[in-house]
């Protein structure tokens, strides 16, 4: 096996037990990126050299002693969070020339735990969109079929991990930015409760108010991954006031896991596959112990709007963002996306329309009480022992710019999971017919990341850690 094709708990191993080199793997990894990414535009910024000269120094950690986790292990970071030295645009075209000037909360701690940043990848113009595409970096293209979109926000990443570009990465997620992309390029990722990771360095900045709907997340090929990374990352800085947890590893006994197989939320629906895929995945864990149960929670059909009333109420206004001091006139924009000729890509102009669409809703109050009454809800309803299995998205990943043009409420299956604060682990279980992945969600209540990654752990197990990928065009 190639080095670029371990994952990362297998390539620490080999590091530490003297069958690899840091320098080899960093080699790896880094001929691995060199050779996929022209058909994929993953990896828009690289570090080659410094990692090499970080590899060289992780040797030397090894040879003295140095228990770090990740010791020599390749990573690659989502353009949004703060690589020091790296480009920091966040796709937004007045940004262009920004440079991170110190490093993110997260990017400090995996340096701490031994990892070696190989370079920043790809997200949408501002990120809040489920496709990867900026006037700034261009398209990201999935893997599993190039005319296909890697989903976003954090597209770059589930792309370049896909193909073996390094064995993980750090996305975000604010409506489903590290799960949607997951689900799409066959991947592992998982979005922490509220409040267990620090957004501290990341731009843009997080939702702010006591809402916590933002979270840095691990992305990865292994659940085993996921479980490590969480450990790096989780815990207070002292800079980010809304991170006040810490992730505890616990053991899980599947016998003990109660599970609820929701296809779909009252809105949208699902295509077949995605809905056997739900199914299919209960069916496994029901064989391996576990207990199929009824849902007996609260209605989840308003998820898009509780998550649209909550971000207009939290923080920096979407056209703000990305207007960088202009207001986008969107009577203008509009007609010109059709024609490739808007300053903006579909998906900020979708959000654009939306958020001035949420400004104006009169129940916008009534719908952020109602959103806090569900998370309490779902909370009491899902208990210390049952997780919830639900699609991450209604059907696999749609063609470049189509996604644009679908219900917006799609979105839903995840952003919900954000409202609500949940933890969420996503994992490939099946193949579409077209030969694209198929992900579930694994949703448990606030504070139990351990049931939901020992779970997603007993379905990778049943169906496979993903391998990475050659990049291709499906006919």
């Amino acid at each position: 096996m190639e080095p670029f094709a371990l994952t990362a708990v297998e390539a620490a191993a080999a590091i530490r037990s003297g069958k690899l080199t840091p320098r080899a793997m960093v080699e790896s990894c880094i001929a691995r990126i060199e050779e996929v990414n022209p058909a994929i535009n993953a990896v828009v910024a690289t570090r080659f050299q410094r990692a090499r000269a970080e590899a060289d120094e992780a040797a030397r950690r090894l040879a003295g002693g140095d228990p770090a986790p990740l010791l020599g292990v390749p990573c690659t970071i989502k353009e949004f969070v703060a690589v020091r030295g790296m480009p920091q645009t966040s796709g937004i075209d007045a940004r262009r020339g920004i440079v991170a000037d110190r490093d993110a909360t997260v990017v400090q701690r995996l340096q701490r735990a031994g990892a070696i940043v190989l370079g920043v990848t790809n997200a949408p113009e501002g990120g809040l969109w489920h496709e990867t595409s900026n006037p700034v970096y261009g398209r990201t293209r999935n893997p599993y079929d190039t005319r296909r979109t890697s989903g976003g926000s954090s597209g770059g990443e589930a792309a370049i991990l896909a193909c073996g570009g390094a064995p993980f990465g750090i996305g975000s997620d604010t409506g489903g930015s590290v799960r949607i992309p997951a689900g799409f390029c066959g991947i592992v990722s998982h979005k922490p409760t509220g409040g267990t990771v620090p957004a501290t360095g990341h731009y843009p900045h997080a939702p702010h108010g006591i809402e916590t709907m933002m979270q840095l997340g691990p992305m990865a090929r292994s659940v085993a991954d996921l479980e490590l990374l969480l450990a790096v990352l989780s815990g207070p800085d002292g800079v980010d006031r809304t991170c006040v947890r810490r992730f505890q590893p616990e053991p899980i006994a599947l016998s003990d896991v109660r599970v609820v197989a929701l296809a779909d939320n009252g809105v949208f629906r699902p295509t077949a596959e995605v809905a056997a895929a739900v199914h299919t995945a209960a069916a496994t864990l029901q064989e391996r112990g576990a207990r199929i149960v009824d849902y007996g929670g609260p209605p989840l059909s308003r998820g898009f709007e509780w998550w649209a009333a909550l971000l207009a109420t939290s923080g920096e206004r979407y056209e703000d963002l990305v207007g960088g001091g202009r207001r986008p006139r969107l009577r203008r924009e509009l007609p010109a996306w059709p024609l490739g000729r808007s300053r903006h890509s579909g998906g900020v102009l979708a959000m654009l329309a939306l958020e001035r669409l949420a400004g104006v809703v009169p129940e916008k109050t009534a719908l952020v009480a109602e959103a806090r009454a569900t998370r309490e809800a779902l909370d009491e309803a899902l208990g210390e022992h049952t997780v919830l299995l639900h699609p991450v998205y209604p059907r696999t990943a749609p063609r470049h710019r189509a996604i644009a043009l679908r219900d917006p409420r799609d979105v839903a299956a995840t952003a919900l999971f954000n409202v609500t604060e949940s933890p969420v682990t996503v994992v490939p279980v099946a193949t579409g017919r077209s030969g694209l992945p198929i992900g579930v969600q694994v949703v448990g209540a606030r504070g139990r990341d351990a049931l939901t990654l020992a779970v997603a752990r007993a379905l990778e197990e049943a169906h496979g850690t993903p391998a990475a990928i050659e990049p291709r065009r499906r006919s």
